[in-house]
């Protein structure tokens, strides 16, 4: 993710948009009839959902690539820094109203379980980068949650824009968990409530050494 500071395209957002509602009904579609991309598991993690979906597993699972990752305050890193840690990435924008519902939670999750080889790493798809994230950002207060920037598509992919990108943007907000050995295990699309009980079975199913 490399920021990016150039004019918002109104209409480019537009696309990006339609495109992300046409990927509700994707992943709803998905969650409908079990396809080689995603399906249900048996003896699997515990079960974790939204109002949207419920939390689908990737098959087959996949090794997130070492991406670089430019984070908000310009520090570059990427993914494979976070090994041995459970990796939580959420995708979202300034547009999208949910994300501002679910983004404290994410806030809050960070703070508690950061030091549970948590990391949860939050990846903004705005358009133009740095100039929107900035005040949104500050308007909500987040104090302990690490915010990156893909403005470029080059992580999360909507439609078609990058086949190259390793995180197909279903929906939004959308958020996709990675285990300790960098597997990309399984996705759900919409605000959740990271803070509830289902959701720290979740994280801690994936923390174990056995999982997967």
């Amino acid at each position: 993710m490399i920021a990016n500071d150039e004019a918002a395209d109104p209409a480019r957002d537009g696309v990006a948009r339609r495109a992300v509602l046409g990927g509700m009904l994707g992943a709803v579609s998905s969650l409908m009839v079990p396809s080689g991309r995603a399906q249900a598991r048996t003896n699997g993690p515990p079960p974790f959902g939204t109002a949207r979906s419920q939390f689908t597993l990737l098959a087959p699972v996949k090794t997130v690539p070492p991406l670089p990752l430019t984070r908000l305050d310009g520090v570059t890193t990427n993914f494979a820094a976070f090994r041995g840690k459970t990796v939580l990435v959420n995708f979202w924008a300034t547009w999208c109203a949910a994300c501002r519902v679910e983004l404290p939670i994410l806030d809050r999750l960070q703070e508690t379980m950061g030091q549970k080889n948590l990391k949860v790493v939050a990846i903004s798809l705005d358009r133009n980068g740095r100039p929107a994230v900035v005040p949104f950002v500050q308007k909500l207060k987040l104090r302990h949650l690490e915010v990156y920037l893909d403005p470029d598509g080059r992580v999360g992919s909507v439609g078609n824009d990058n086949a190259a990108a390793p995180f197909p943007i279903y929906g939004m907000p959308i958020s996709y968990l990675i285990g300790p050995t960098g597997r990309i295990e399984g996705y759900v699309t919409g605000e959740a409530d990271w803070l509830s009980d289902d959701a720290r079975n979740l994280l801690s199913y994936y923390a174990s050494p056995t999982a997967g």
